[in-house]
């Protein structure tokens, strides 16, 4: 299969490709999703064959607004409606119950209830838009590799394998979007994202949850990222928590290092062995994923040496992503 990439003018191809039945990837502020129509069951085992994703990790419904959203949703509660009233369209994913008989179990894992997002990019609402009808979404990558965060790296991952790209240049956020469970009595966080626990609440005038368990392997994981290895390039990450700790390390030509630019500096490595991931947090969040890409690309890389952040919710997402990438390894601890 040749797989084509779509410029912003040419949406019109893309969205017959997907009526087709076919797969499309597609651009978000978080992460580029693999798209899908999600009520072709035949399309949605397609994305899962795709990705070599296992098939009890629900999958992200996809819509244009609120109002395609309610053709699938049992209820739309009021929670759900002041969030996305504040957040919609924007990187936050809920948690409902489903109609039943409006999806496959093929997007649901066989469980009551789907997760549902509404993206803040004007190409992908077009692209829903003009097609009719809500697409699954998950990140555009090999399953367990880090998530693509321009058209390149999907090209990378899934060329032959899926119909077309939407080109719409490096996304914002750089990780994917916070999940709220809003089918239990007290709302959880069952993924972090750019959006806070603390913002969450604020706006629903409620507690709201952060959940820390872990999906026993008999069960269905509730969404995308709470039960299987994910984000991980093929060599070790090792998680550095203290910058100070980056001098206790014995570099050598088979190590990698992503960190700021200020710990970097002080670095005695070639420029090929190390990733910059900006001046800030914020930076942080958005180069994680590419810098987890560059290193799994360099054969000789043996090793990645990835920095930590310790600043309370704002790093709950890159903490998120960057244990899961490093399967809980920390140095020193």
């Amino acid at each position: 299969m040749e797989t084509q990439i779509f410029k912003k003018d040419q949406i019109d191809d893309a969205v017959k490709l997907l009526a087709k039945g076919e797969l499309v990837a597609f651009p978000t502020e978080t992460v580029y999703g693999l798209g899908a129509i999600a009520t072709n069951e035949k399309s949605v085992k397609g994305v899962y064959a795709a990705k070599g994703r296992p098939s009890d990790n629900p999958l992200i419904v996809t819509v244009s607004d609120e109002k395609m959203m309610a053709k699938y949703a049992k209820e739309v509660p009021e929670r759900a409606k002041k969030l996305i009233k504040h957040f919609w369209p924007g990187p936050l994913t809920l948690l409902l119950f489903v109609k039943p008989g409006t999806l496959p179990d093929a997007v649901t894992g066989g469980l009551d209830t789907v997760a549902f997002r509404c993206p803040d990019d004007q190409l992908t609402h077009d692209l829903i838009a003009k097609l009719g009808y809500p697409i699954v979404g998950p990140s555009a990558n090999t399953s367990t590799k880090p998530s693509p965060t321009t058209a390149e790296h999907v090209y990378h991952d899934l060329k032959g394998k899926i119909a077309g790209i939407i080109d719409g240049g490096p996304t914002r956020v750089g990780l994917e979007s916070t999940i709220i469970d809003l089918s239990v009595d007290t709302p959880i966080v069952l993924r972090p994202g750019e959006i806070t626990p603390e913002e969450l609440s604020e706006v629903l005038g409620e507690k709201v949850l952060i959940n820390t368990g872990k999906v026993s392997d008999k069960d269905v994981p509730k969404a995308p990222g709470m039960k299987y290895r994910h984000y991980a390039p093929s060599e070790p990450v090792i998680v550095v928590d203290d910058p100070s700790d980056f001098a206790k390390i014995k570099f050598d030509e088979k190590t990698g290092v992503a960190a700021l630019d200020s710990v970097l500096a002080k670095i005695d490595l070639p420029a090929e062995n190390k990733f910059d991931l900006g001046n800030n947090l914020v930076d942080a969040d958005h180069n994680l994923f590419g810098g987890l890409r560059y290193f799994d690309d360099k054969a000789e890389i043996e090793t990645i040496y990835v920095q930590g952040f310790d600043e309370g919710e704002e790093s709950l997402a890159y903490m998120n992503r960057l244990n899961k990438a490093a399967g809980g390894h920390h140095f020193n601890k």
